[in-house]
């Protein structure tokens, strides 16, 4: 995940804000994020019957190198449905760890530019995260896994390997191996692809605008919660004007 991102300097020279959902709108520590990692690691056992010793590791290496296990899982070989994946993993989540958010809430509504929220997760999952936080209607648009990828590969330049499932597993083991890695169908952050795609969706103009970076806040009007949202939140970026 990135690290926070801010908006400093004349509100009116910010057109629009972008947030991140899981581990931004709230905190890791809810324990929501460990959740979905367990029926994800579940999922590549149970579903896919990769051996239980492999799967923590892998798991991880295909986020890091991916962006999403699921776009490493595509990518090595495996051929699952988009969402029976998002059912497993989302489906049984215990969204009752989330809890309303007034604090957030104040924050966003007092920021007069339009908002998004852009994630790698499925249109439910975003949908319920919202409506657990109390923030359905803090954001113009929810731009998620369908809005950037169809529900399969057809017409897409992607082609599944036809020799069987990658050994990316071998390959973490032997980090200088000059083995090419396949690449994956799936269009997600935090690749140049997907926020091509987003801005072109948003109608912006990237060589008009600059995103504004720091870690730990994203600074909100000075009368906001002490002029920023809490550090406890994650990634998020607010796009403005060049003069």
């Amino acid at each position: 995940m990135l690290a926070s991102l801010s908006c400093h300097g004349d509100i009116d020279n910010w057109f629009l804000i972008f947030s991140y959902l899981d581990g931004t709108l709230y905190p890791l520590s809810s324990g929501l994020a460990e959740q979905v990692k367990k029926n994800i690691q579940e999922y590549m056992l149970q579903k896919l019957g990769i051996p239980e010793a492999k799967v923590p590791e892998s798991c991880f290496s295909l986020y890091k190198t991916y962006g999403t296990t699921m776009a490493g899982l595509k990518a090595i070989g495996y051929d699952f449905d988009y969402d029976d994946f998002h059912a497993f993993i989302h489906g049984r989540l215990p969204y009752d760890m989330l809890k309303p958010d007034p604090v957030l809430r104040g924050i966003l509504l007092s920021l007069p530019v339009p908002k998004i929220v852009f994630t790698n997760s499925d249109k439910v999952h975003a949908s319920r995260v919202l409506h657990r936080l109390g923030l359905e209607d803090c954001f113009e648009r929810v731009i998620s896994f369908e809005t950037l990828n169809s529900s399969n590969e057809d017409g897409n330049e992607y082609k599944p390997s036809s020799t069987g499932i990658f050994d990316f597993y071998e390959y973490i083991r032997r980090p200088d191996s000059d083995i090419l890695l396949p690449r994956t169908p799936v269009v997600c952050k935090p690749f140049q692809d997907a926020f091509e795609k987003v801005f072109d969706m948003a109608d912006i103009d990237p060589q008009r605008t600059s995103p504004q970076f720091t870690n730990g806040k994203i600074l909100g009007p000075p009368h906001s919660h002490g002029g920023c949202i809490p550090s406890c939140y994650g990634s998020g970026s607010c796009l403005r004007k060049h003069p």
